[in-house]
């Protein structure tokens, strides 16, 4: 006899998953030589019906039911192989047949309404089978990046056709590279965080590329959004070109980080939805939908087959695109349980800490969870595993100033009374100093800006100037805001001498500015986009964070994860209003170029004098306020360094026998 759900409380059960807990790993339409297979799990529809299209838009050409079989999954042999045949199903609930795409589709047609049969293979680029992930590096410096901002911009060097795509990232490979690609390469990052590029709803793929949206509305989470490929009507295209795209980062030596959205859909009407009424939702106490995610929905994570669903998709990513790593929007709606999950079972097919898996460990509103499941939220860091990062927000506005707050500044743009938070973000709050107790620095990513709320230029200018009169393109800043462009490299300078991983918002390197756009998901490009002239007007400004980058690189003390990697940072002192200092032990089992580094932070309007050991033999200064990566001897000085106002110096004794 055929169950029927008429109580929300039976899908978290023990019953139910022990009657209907599915852990085979191969819903949906696997097609290879030897045939294709249509799997689905709805264990309460009445029936399920395949039907096939030849394309898109076309009516359908062929109708078969599924067969039932074992908890609660249905399925469908075919001997063909039949990759590019498009497809949909009516699933009958309580005798009313509801049309659906799947939900574990790999490939879908224009919009994403109709699901299409993929045979992965034969959607690889010439030479992706031999494609391999980047060696790991020193440090994770890991750049945000927009598709569609990368190259939208006629000075990006991308041919028109190709602006905005995917495919933006494969022009001139063996040749000259395009401005943006030589920028991205150059700047020495290791990874690059792309915002959501599954399949999301909020952008018509026919429409014009005029059309701009962040991407944070799942709709098919297997498959690439088709309005960054140069063909969305045939769902090959999209996995191709996506797949080159990362094969051509990975050529450059860079990573991709994947932005995934598992905590809600576009529309509650979703794949999910329509194949098991109620069960991937969370619902309050009265039947409505919960909205931690302030998006009308939650995803019931810590229900068996939503952990599942999102597992299998994780796992999907990585082995068939080759992704590197995995950032989590809104984390805090998910699990320490289904979070420790992912971790293990990347670990176990592609090596320990192998792909980066990190999140932002908040929520926008309460959510209700099944009974004993733990929010992954920032105050539960010590039940992660150590490889289960997470945003410092703390680290964030301490620098910078409150988030929302467009006019309260940080450190570094006239706020007081920081030093102590100031020095606590130093050791990746190690110490417990912002209410939460972190396993290792490897748990934390520092940052001053990403693509939520003001940019760092916009924020600086706002804190320190009042408002933002002019496009910054179009005024001399270099000479009107050296006070924000000096604020600026002090932030910079101070996220990237903390201990943990680091990351950046393109653009941030050049004064990138939304002309105080705090929340741009829907602006037109030309607010969003990165205007690469901007490179050459802020050179200065660029060659000050490719020179942090390159001497982080070299600073095994700030770049050490290990769970002591805190001891290592000693000798913390505020040395007055808007200054600290601190020293690293920066020895190394591999040998390092400077025993140890002392480091100050100068927020102050005033110059500072630093003391160095010894009259300053053998050491050197390696950045200030001006440039990074300098090396220039401190002898000279008698050990006494200055740090002019609002400016961070640091300083390395030199290892002996090293030059």
């Amino acid at each position: 006899m055929r169950e029927k759900m008429t109580d929300l409380s039976f899908f978290p059960s023990e019953m139910f998953d022990k009657k209907f807990r599915y852990d085979g790993g191969d819903l949906g339409a696997q097609c290879g030589q030897e045939g294709t297979s249509f799997k689905v799990w709805s264990p309460f529809a009445e029936e399920v019906t395949l039907r096939l299209y030849r394309d898109g838009s076309s009516e359908s050409f062929l109708e078969r039911q599924l067969e039932r079989k074992d908890r609660g999954v249905w399925e469908l042999e075919f001997p063909e192989n039949l990759h590019g045949v498009y497809y949909d199903y009516l699933v009958r609930n309580e005798g009313k047949d509801v049309r659906t795409a799947d939900p574990y589709a790999v490939a879908c047609g224009c919009n994403g309404v109709r699901s299409m049969v993929a045979d992965l293979r034969l959607t690889d680029p010439p030479g992706f089978e031999a494609d391999r992930r980047p060696d790991q590096k020193e440090e994770n410096i890991i750049y945000e990046l927009h598709i569609k901002d990368f190259s939208y911009d006629a000075e990006s060097g991308v041919p028109r056709e190709y602006r905005g795509k995917y495919k933006a990232f494969a022009v001139g490979e063996g040749q000259e590279l395009p401005a943006c690609m030589r920028h991205l390469v150059g700047l020495g990052v290791t990874h690059v965080q792309l915002m959501p590029f599954f399949d999301y709803a909020s952008v018509d793929e026919s429409g014009e590329d005029s059309q701009f949206n962040w991407g944070y509305d799942p709709l098919n989470y297997n498959v690439p959004e088709g309005s960054y490929a140069t063909d969305a009507t045939d769902g090959a295209v999209r996995i191709r070109e996506c797949k080159e795209m990362i094969q051509a980062l990975h050529r450059q030596g860079i990573g991709v980080v994947m932005d995934v959205v598992y905590n809600h859909t576009y529309s509650e009407d979703s794949w999910l939805e329509r194949m098991v009424p109620g069960y991937y939702y969370r619902h309050n106490e009265d039947g409505s939908l919960s909205n931690g995610s302030a998006c009308g929905n939650d995803i019931a994570v810590g229900r068996s087959m939503a952990d599942n669903y999102i597992v299998d998709s994780v796992l999907f990513w990585a082995r068939e695109y080759h992704v590197d790593g995995f950032r989590f929007d809104l984390m805090g709606l998910l699990t320490v349980e289904l979070m420790n999950r992912i971790r293990r079972e990347l670990d176990k097919e592609f090596g320990a800490g192998r792909i980066l898996l990190y999140g932002e460990p908040w929520r926008a509103e309460e959510s209700p969870m099944e009974a004993g499941s733990i929010p992954a939220l920032k105050q539960n860091a010590e039940l992660f595993e150590d490889g289960v990062g997470f945003f410092s927000d703390d680290t964030r506005d301490a620098i910078k100033g409150h988030v929302f707050q467009s006019k309260v500044p940080g450190f570094v743009n006239g706020g007081a009374g920081l030093e102590t938070q100031i020095l606590h973000a130093v050791t990746g709050w190690r110490d417990g100093g912002a209410g939460f107790m972190p396993k290792s620095c490897r748990q934390i990513v520092n940052y001053v800006s990403v693509h939520d709320n003001f940019t760092l230029w916009d924020k600086l200018i706002l804190t320190m100037h009042g408002e933002l009169r002019q496009r910054c393109w179009e005024v001399d800043f270099t000479s009107r805001f050296e006070d924000v462009l000096a604020a600026n490299r002090l932030a910079a300078f101070i996220y990237f001498t903390c201990q943990g991983n680091l990351l950046m918002q393109a653009g941030e390197e050049f004064g990138r500015t939304k002309l105080g756009e705090d929340n741009s998901y829907r602006s037109a490009p030309e607010i969003n986009m990165l205007r690469w002239s901007q490179v050459e007007d802020f050179g200065d400004l660029v060659e000050y964070y490719k020179g942090l980058i390159r001497l982080r690189k070299r600073l095994p003390g700030l770049c050490d994860k290990s769970p002591s990697a805190f001891v290592r940072i000693t000798d913390q002192k505020i040395c007055g209003e808007g200054i600290v200092s601190f020293r690293v032990d920066n020895r190394s089992a591999q040998g390092a170029e400077w025993e140890e580094l002392q480091i100050v932070y100068n927020a102050s309007g005033k110059a500072f004098t630093a003391e160095l050991p010894d009259g300053g033999r053998n050491w050197e200064v390696l950045a200030d306020g001006g440039e990074a990566d300098c090396r220039r001897p401190a002898e000279g000085s008698k050990g006494a360094v200055e740090v002019g106002a609002c400016s961070g110096m640091m300083a390395g004794r030199r290892t002996p026998n090293k030059k």
